[in-house]
């Protein structure tokens, strides 16, 4: 671990954070009870979080923040007197600025390894054309030592005039002597040349592992195209990330977060970066609540080894539910339907379980007292993981989620209430997805697809979420999505029946996701003994138009009453 503490990058993070203690009433202010506050933030539009699932969102003027908390909130008269001779004072209202403060975004899905770990490897995201993508490729093998791996990817066929997958032949033609294993944007597909697929022992004869595919030509030799757990026939042979570009990785994805407004994440990375985390977090350097999940897979003895790792209770740091896989993505074409693809129709997606398989490990997990969130994209895949989630001995006040939940029949959404089930989605997958989201799924399907207000309707509580570094981890581009669902452009719709207001997309952004995690109690509000996380913006969220929510500027993020970002000085 010691590189990991070596590593140096040039980040605006700031201080280490105040250690958290219970705060007391803010009713003790008048009284002396209280200590004079380190921070008052005041003549300014301080949103609390409350209020907002029933548009109806609080506002004060000023707040005050002691000991990693927020302590009062009201008028200026009031939270002022409150002062003393250190406290700083912060005027959000100059001649120079508009400041507007809200909650802080609680990212209910990221995966902050692979985000990272994009930065430093091959970085293919928004190639417009298979040519465009070889060419990058081939720069990029031109600077690597002899034999050395090409991996990253994130690229998106559906992006091309012409989507065709890229094969093997293709990468052969300008990576030389370099085995290159590169992953489409959604992580559920990837292509290997002849290199990468001889390292890994890979044929036309080769019987992929469970939920995967090995993708064939006429000939029957494999096109280089991976699909699913066939993926990890070539991972296990690539080199693993040395602990210094690991913990690079880590805090390159943890800058952007707070960058970006975001003061929680559930994420998930691999074991080796919780460790690092949490290195980070014991020598001052970790300023983003990260709640980590666990390979629902792994053994159960194992499982429960990690989870006893670390401190339950640590609110910057802690394991948290388990995360499975039911099935791929849609722009794969591996998320599992009820029926098939309407532009694939002999295919109909793949499944990652059987159903007993799925319910037997389900009710092991969630009677070890496990919480439980299942990725499932497709009507199928959604309605195995509420059949597993309604097995005896799987509690439903256990908050287990369904991650995405992007197709799901009608006549399951009741499921996910009764079941007591989070819808944990990803409004910023429909600015990608709603170009050819239709196409695979029919008119009738599509219109039931990314359905938000139907759940809420429902009274399906929602944690909201990126899916970063599948999209940005930027939420304002997932406030204008949910709220509009229309291209970046404005010239689209998608279905807009199942658009939110921009109050109820707030909520699930920050009430919402802390409630999935079971912290609804401590943040996701800016409210008397709630953790002081909070976003600076240069916009009022609430009443800008929908296309200025996408050029918000974050001028601050604080966590635990610290800033944790400064992108400009305040007066």
């Amino acid at each position: 671990m010691r590189n990991c503490l070596l590593v140096t990058i040039a980040l605006t993070v700031a201080v280490t954070l105040a250690a958290q203690e219970p705060a007391r009433s803010p009713r003790d202010a008048g009284h002396g009870a209280l200590p004079a506050p380190e921070t008052i933030f005041y003549n300014g539009v301080i949103y609390t979080g409350e209020g907002f699932a029933e548009d109806h969102p609080r506002t004060v003027q000023a707040m005050a923040i002691a000991d990693g908390k927020v302590v009062a909130i009201g008028s200026d008269r009031e939270i002022l007197r409150l002062a003393g001779p250190a406290t700083a004072k912060i005027n959000l209202d100059t001649e120079h600025t508009s400041t507007y403060i809200f909650p802080g975004f609680n990212d209910a899905h990221t995966h902050l390894a692979a985000a990272g770990l994009t930065r430093l490897h091959l970085d293919l995201t928004g190639v417009n054309s298979r040519e465009e993508m070889l060419s990058r490729v081939a720069a990029y093998a031109a600077g690597l030592p002899p034999g050395h791996w090409i991996v990253g990817g994130n690229w998106d066929h559906t992006l091309w005039a012409q989507p065709v997958l890229p094969s093997r032949q293709d990468l052969d033609r300008v990576t030389g002597d370099h085995p290159a294993f590169l992953g489409r944007i959604d992580g559920h597909i990837s292509i290997a040349n002849s290199a990468a697929l001889k390292a890994a022992g890979i044929t036309g004869k080769t019987v992929p592992p469970q939920g995967g595919a090995i993708d064939l030509d006429a000939s029957g030799e494999p096109t280089g195209i991976m699909r699913e757990s066939a993926q990890s026939l070539v991972d296990k042979v690539i080199p693993p990330p040395t602990q210094e570009e690991r913990c690079k990785a880590d805090l390159l994805a943890i800058h952007d977060a707070l960058t970006h407004g975001v003061t929680s994440v559930q994420d998930f990375s691999e074991w080796a970066d919780f460790l690092i985390f949490e290195q980070l977090e014991a020598t001052g350097q970790l300023h983003l609540r990260i709640s980590e999940w666990l390979p629902f897979k792994a053994t159960l003895a194992d499982l429960i080894k990690m989870r006893a790792h670390h401190d339950a209770k640590d609110p910057m740091l802690h394991t948290g539910m388990l995360k499975g896989f039911m099935d791929g993505s849609l722009g794969s074409r591996t998320a599992a339907l009820k029926t098939p693809y309407a532009d694939d129709s002999k295919n109909s997606g793949l499944p990652q379980y059987d159903q007993a398989e799925l319910n037997e490990m389900t009710i092991e997990r969630a009677k070890a007292g496990f919480q439980i969130g299942f990725h499932a994209i497709g009507d199928r895949a959604t309605a195995m993981a509420l059949e597993a989630f309604s097995q005896p001995g799987v509690s439903h006040t256990a908050r287990n989620r369904i991650e995405h939940a992007q197709v799901v029949d009608p006549a399951d959404i009741p499921r996910f209430r009764s079941l007591g089930v989070i819808a944990s989605m990803q409004p910023n997958h429909l600015l990608t997805d709603m170009n050819w989201a239709e196409a695979r799924l029919g008119s009738q399907r599509a219109a039931y697809s990314y359905a938000w207000r139907a759940f809420l309707k429902a009274g399906v509580p929602l944690a909201f979420g990126t899916d970063y570094p599948v999209e940005p981890i930027t939420p304002f581009r997932g406030l204008y999505a949910a709220i509009t669902r229309m291209n970046v452009e404005g010239s689209k719709s998608y279905y807009p029946a199942n658009a939110i207001s921009r109050g109820q997309a707030l909520a699930a952004y920050t009430r919402g996701s802390a409630y999935a995690e079971f912290a609804e109690q401590s943040k996701g509000m800016l409210v008397p003994g709630y953790d002081a996380d909070f976003v600076l913006v240069d916009r009022n969220l609430i009443r800008v138009s929908p296309p200025a929510l996408l050029t918000t500027q974050v001028i601050e993020t604080w966590v635990s009453g610290k800033t944790a970002f400064s992108g400009q000085k305040l007066n």
